[in-house]
């Protein structure tokens, strides 16, 4: 008799998603061979293996007016999704964080008895804590990246395992600084800031104006100054190098990189840095940060009105203080941001503390994650 097949239904829907689904699936494959993974992912997950059935971007649009534009497509592909696996019966379905997306197709599957592990908490500590209820009724287990989440699942009854953070497994606890800057040919005197807008089109086109101008306030006080700029995608470089032409800032001591973010933090001397998974990999590359956000005016009145936490960004949630300044919607003036980017820039012994704070967060969230979730997934998968 031949063998049945194994199939795990799984979405992820962005780039930090991608990566998670990723290594979730090389680390499951190494233990089961025989599983096959469909449905939504990235570039990472497909070169892991995955059938794509749509594409990943199509889910990445953020904020309450965004997402309503783009509503029918989005509802038409979770639709079609839906179909599709109730047609072919997956062992499972993982949801990658995309809780919006994915918790209603998790509803759907475990009503008609199909296993939903959800793989990164929503933000429920921060706002709209009423989703547990839902959360509850869609998942049948919980893979919790940050260390005071768990807690709030065992209370409301729902299976959770802690499996830390993949960035911590990634990065170097000592980040090799003199080296990168040799590599990139910057003298370690020269004052290096990289600048990080965010990793969605509509986030840079927010920010992207605002940081040009910042980098023209700092250049007054440190003339000698020299900005990195990674982007995530043609898009985004196309949206930044339009805010340049428009700026008239083509003379700045500016490269724009493709990627490379992580070498751009490590080498330089402050970050100004979109909130966001970016600001998780600034801390664990112990490098100060000043950490902003613009939100569409709605979008902002509404998250606002729903938050529960006086911080916005992960480092200071994480840390349960303000340990790096925000400057978020209305205070995120290139004013207020080349001051606060300065002041880390002279404040030696505020970096120094700063980078002990960072390592030992660093040493809470490595735990082995993609291993961590692959043995909470193994359990749900029938004997091999």
């Amino acid at each position: 008799m031949s063998q049945q097949k194994i199939i795990i239904g799984i979405v992820a829907g962005e780039a930090s998603g991608d990566l998670l689904g990723s290594h979730l699936i090389e680390a499951l494959k190494q233990s089961r061979p025989d599983i096959e993974f469909v449905g939504i992912g990235g570039p990472k997950m497909q070169s892991a293996g995955m059938q794509v059935l749509f594409p990943m971007e199509k889910l990445a649009v953020m904020g309450y007016v965004e997402v309503l534009r783009h509503y029918r497509e989005i509802v038409g592909i979770r639709s079609k999704l839906r179909s599709y696996l109730l047609d072919v019966r997956p062992v499972m379905f993982i949801g990658i964080d995309a809780p919006d997306f994915n918790l209603d197709l998790e509803l759907a599957l475990k009503q008609q008895g199909i296993p939903t592990i959800h793989y990164v908490s929503p933000s429920i500590w921060a706002w709209r804590g009423e989703r547990i209820n839902k959360i509850k009724r869609a998942v049948t287990h919980m893979l919790a990246l940050f260390p005071h989440e768990p807690k709030l699942y065992e209370e409301a009854g729902v299976p959770v395992s802690y499996v830390g953070h993949p960035l911590a497994d990634i990065l170097p606890e000592q980040p090799k600084r003199a080296e990168v800057r040799e590599r990139m040919r910057i003298p370690l005197q020269v004052p290096l800031f990289a600048m990080l807008p965010g990793s969605r089109r509509n986030e840079v086109a927010m920010l992207a104006r605002t940081y040009i101008e910042t980098i023209k306030l700092i250049l007054q006080q440190l003339p000698d100054a020299r900005f990195l700029v990674p982007l995530a995608s043609r898009e985004t470089r196309a949206i930044f190098e339009q805010a340049i032409f428009d700026a008239d800032a083509h003379e700045l001591p500016m490269s724009l990189l493709f990627g490379h973010a992580h070498d751009a933090i490590t080498a330089a001397d402050a970050v100004l840095v979109a909130s966001g998974t970016a600001t998780l990999e600034c801390a664990l590359l112990k490098r100060p940060m000043v950490i902003t956000y613009r939100l569409p005016k709605l979008t902002w009145w509404m998250m606002k009105r729903k938050s529960y936490l006086p911080y916005f960004g992960l480092p200071n949630i994480l840390c349960g203080r303000f340990v790096v300044p925000e400057l978020i919607q209305d205070d995120a003036l290139p004013e207020n941001l080349a001051q606060a980017l300065l002041n880390q820039y002279h404040d030696k012994d505020y970096v120094e503390a700063l980078e002990q704070t960072f390592t030992e967060l660093h040493h809470t969230l490595r735990q082995g994650t993609a291993q961590k979730a692959a043995s909470a997934v193994l359990q749900y998968l029938p004997a091999a």
